[in-house]
């Protein structure tokens, strides 16, 4: 049976040469970009690939306004300042994700709640979320506190794993009854949607990655979006070392960031924005056709749920028993075709391993089934 697997995917690469999980095509206005940023000298933080960048951003999302920023964790260090998270509040999330999703949380100071996933999203679940807050919420004057710590729990950051959407609509529903503004790290899900919305127009701020590795790359870079204009213009304040607009003098009276996104970045993001709808149509049509394989081979593949259109950044299977779990990422591997396990649990990493979690019931489960496989546009 993975002989078979593994002879699908080099058919569909059309390669018996190594088969990574996402290589970056390059077909569109890459090349014609680059140059004309060379050749305008713009190459740095300011150009005019920056504010089409931004632009294209607020159509694909759907979104009032868009900053550009240098990676994914910067949009979400930044976003959770925006919406008020101060040192020693607290943020929930969830413990299946990228560590750049705690590490945004620790960078402000501030403390993660670790709360269970839901099954079938693989994301937050607004469940475990409305049971955590049931028990240990209270609201105040100025928010929502934890009964438990005495801190105030300033943000919800949901993660759309693998860029599956998690059910958006009841999250915001129990954080709006609890006072709890959302930022969505939608760094891996740019063109998928939730009810016909892009994600990251849920919350006050989402947040999105544009590494080499992501559906649309510029090689570095990331974008904080939002629908609420002055926060808009406050994350490009903060991320431009808080430097007072319209002045020549160097007048900073606060403590900002550096993390502008260059023009040359800016220029090979714009060229591969331009691709995005056929990229996505390119996955969702590898990945109807892994569903039908997989479906035939009785092994489950994940798809998007009801209301949702993933992007299918990174496809997965879920096998259902350990030594099948270790040979087929062995076997894979070991036949240059390129699949992984799954991040390790936050609270288990050293450094939130005291952190206040939940049982994670659903999170250790998936984290000892779902293997990522070759997801990249062919």
């Amino acid at each position: 049976m993975f002989e078979d697997i593994i002879k699908l995917i080099k058919n569909k690469y059309n390669s018996e040469n190594y088969i990574s999980l996402h290589e970056p095509v390059f077909r569109g206005n890459e090349k014609k970009y680059l140059e004309e940023c060379i050749d305008s000298t713009y190459v740095s933080s300011v150009g005019s690939f920056v504010d089409k960048f931004e632009n294209l951003m607020n159509d694909i999302t759907q979104t009032n306004r868009t900053t550009a920023v240098v990676n994914g964790t910067a949009a979400l260090q930044a976003g959770l300042r925006l919406v008020g998270v101060k040192k020693n509040d607290e943020v929930i999330t969830q413990a299946l994700t990228f560590v750049a999703t705690a590490n945004a949380i620790a960078y402000n100071n501030a403390h993660p709640i670790f709360l269970d996933i839901d099954l079938d999203t693989m994301g937050l679940s607004p469940d475990a979320v409305s049971d955590f807050l049931e028990e240990f919420g209270e609201i105040r004057e100025d928010g929502c506190y934890n009964k438990s710590s005495g801190r105030k729990i300033s943000a919800c950051m949901p993660m759309h794993t693998f860029g599956f959407p998690v059910h958006l609509d009841e999250l915001v529903k129990v954080c709006d009854l609890w006072k709890i503004p959302i930022v969505e790290d939608a760094a891996e899900s740019l063109g998928s949607e939730y009810k016909g919305k892009p994600t990251g127009s849920y919350g006050e701020v989402g947040a999105f990655s544009f590494n080499g590795n992501k559906i649309v790359t510029a090689g570095a870079g990331g974008a904080i979006t939002t629908n609420n204009i002055k926060i808009g213009e406050r994350a490009k304040f903060l991320t431009t070392t808080a430097k007072e607009p319209g002045t020549i003098e160097f007048i900073h009276n606060e403590l900002g960031y550096n993390f502008r996104m260059p023009n040359i970045n800016a220029a090979l993001a714009c060229a591969q924005l331009e691709q995005l709808p056929v990229f996505l149509d390119n996955k969702r049509s590898l990945a109807k056709d892994y569903e039908l394989f997989f479906r035939e081979k009785g092994i489950k593949f994940r798809t998007e749920t009801n209301n949702t259109k993933a992007n299918y950044w990174l496809m997965c299977v879920e096998l259902e028993n350990k030594s099948d779990y270790d040979y087929f990422l062995k076997h894979t591997n070991d036949s240059k075709v390129m699949t992984r396990p799954v991040w390790e649990l936050m609270f288990k990493l050293p450094m939130y391993n005291n952190c206040q979690r939940d049982s994670q019931k659903n999170a250790l489960f998936l984290k000892e089934r779902i293997i990522n496989i070759p997801s990249g546009v062919r």
